[in-house]
């Protein structure tokens, strides 16, 4: 059986629900479409398990998709100048988030604003996100959870103060989206732009 995130649960009985219904009182060909809904809303909400790297040092991607920018960060939550990896999440893939590095919670903050096109560069700035902060002896690391045209409801399951292993989960963004890391300028990266990147698996680079 596929692992299911649990937020996903009640997108999943409401149409199985109905097709359950549906096939009783005879209406069989709206019941056999209503229960292939729902199974395609359970694979997208699929939490497959993941073999986390094991390594000093390394950061690891915190969400799969594809790598949509590699560009200079011009926010100042770093306190140095820092590097922005996006990521962009289409419907098929896994939404789970994770933690890029092991590290402290610093802050977690939820900014309101648009539904731009989730591979928009703009999207990074102007689109609701929530922003957490990791802090680690290495240094600070940011992820951006950053809703999309379609996705409408980001997921945050972490809170100030709490420790973080290295691909642990730490929320997820639903139907379509973006995922920022943001990390120190002197991080050694190990992706570009178009790489196909897998949460909690993926090596971003390293910081040491």
């Amino acid at each position: 059986m596929i692992p299911i995130a649990r937020e996903g649960w009640p997108f999943i009985l409401v149409p199985l629900s109905l097709a359950v219904i549906l096939w009783v009182v005879g209406w069989h060909g709206s019941s056999v479409t209503t229960c292939v809904l729902a199974v395609l809303v359970a694979l997208f909400f699929r939490d497959p398990a993941r073999d986390i790297p094991k390594g000093e040092g390394l950061i690891l991607a915190p969400a799969d998709g594809t790598v949509v920018q590699v560009t200079q960060y011009l926010g100042r939550e770093l306190q140095e100048s820092a590097t922005q990896i996006s990521i962009f999440l289409s419907v098929f893939d896994v939404h789970i988030n994770r933690a890029p590095f092991p590290a402290v919670v610093g802050k977690v903050e939820y900014r309101p604003g648009t539904f731009r096109l989730a591979w928009q560069s703009e999207a990074s700035a102007e689109n609701e996100q929530n922003l957490i902060t990791l802090k680690a002896p290495e240094g600070q690391l940011l992820v951006k959870q950053i809703a999309g045209f379609i996705a409408r409801r980001i997921v945050c399951r972490v809170v100030p103060g709490q420790k973080l292993d290295a691909g642990e989960r730490i929320g997820m963004i639903r139907f379509g989206s973006r995922v920022d890391l943001i990390v120190p300028a002197r991080a050694e990266l190990l992706v570009k732009r178009g790489d196909r990147v897998y949460g909690g698996t993926s090596v971003m680079g390293t910081l040491r």
